[in-house]
């Protein structure tokens, strides 16, 4: 499945916890006799263990492209479309505050906005259509 090298040895894989990290464990007998002990480990087992998150792989290909300049590029867009949508929803359609209570209220409201939202983008198309 996955392993990662650790100076000459492998860490394999090892087990997965209820969080969602994943266990990488390497072998004790190659680590007993490595220079680099301890540098590497302060187990009494001389075994390194190496725990990753399960959407730490994800995470990282998240990052590499938001650190690209197309990523950079889309990232400066990000101001002046998505946030521009979310200030108008809290200024202009009250959805700083939600005026009922409970989840499913709270979740008509939002879809409710975000359809009034949606409307006042296609309405100059359709104007636009009616025109010719």
């Amino acid at each position: 499945m996955y392993t990662f090298v650790h100076r000459k040895d492998e860490l394999t894989y090892f087990t997965t916890d209820r969080n969602g990290y994943r266990m990488f464990k390497s072998n004790p007998e190659h680590c007993k006799s490595c220079s680099m002990l301890t540098q590497c480990t302060c187990s009494k087992n001389h075994q390194k263990v190496l725990t990753r998150h399960v959407w730490e792989e994800s995470k990282e290909w998240v990052r590499q492209n938001r650190l690209s300049k197309s990523g950079k590029y889309l990232y400066r867009l990000r101001y002046e479309t998505i946030e521009r949508s979310f200030a108008d929803a809290k200024e202009l359609h009250g959805i700083l505050y939600c005026r009922l209570r409970g989840r499913a209220n709270v979740q008509e409201q939002a879809l409710m906005t975000a359809t009034v939202q949606n409307m006042k983008n296609i309405a100059p198309h359709y104007l636009v259509r009616l025109a010719k």
